[in-house]
């Protein structure tokens, strides 16, 4: 099973960025952890604060891959373009938000993505990757 993970604007600052919101372990670390947890999955992982690099990644990912864990960041809350990208893929996608963006800032509560995706774990932490990789696993048993 081949499932990719992608992170969009600014996660790539986990581990700096705001630690009482985010946590203060890097993505890098973590993303260590989950390869030990998952050993019989093949993990890739691509972060990019750029929406079109992460809208090309995301076309790879959906034509070769069994399953995509998505934490779009800021873009979830702007970026038509991405939900449409997840539209128009086969492959399930799981949305990721580390921080309960329904108890933020009014505007986090819009999202362009939701809706496309198989499902969304929000504002369970880092926790919640490893609860999107379990789940895209159990999808094809």
């Amino acid at each position: 099973m081949k499932i990719a993970i992608v992170n969009g604007p600014n996660l790539n600052l986990l581990g700096t960025r705001e630690p009482g919101i985010y946590g203060s372990q890097t993505f890098e670390a973590f993303y260590s952890q989950l390869k030990q947890v998952f050993p019989s999955v093949e993990l890739s992982y691509y972060q990019s604060n750029v929406e079109g690099e992460l809208i090309n990644q995301l076309q790879l990912f959906a034509h070769n891959w069994d399953g995509i864990v998505l934490n779009p960041g800021g873009y979830t809350h702007t970026s038509v373009a991405i939900g449409d990208c997840i539209a128009a893929s086969s492959t399930p996608v799981i949305e990721v938000h580390i921080s309960n963006v329904h108890a933020r800032e009014d505007f986090r509560k819009i999202s362009h993505v939701s809706a496309v995706c198989k499902g969304s774990i929000i504002g369970l932490g880092l926790k919640g990757y490893e609860l999107a990789i379990q789940w895209l696993i159990s999808y094809y048993k």
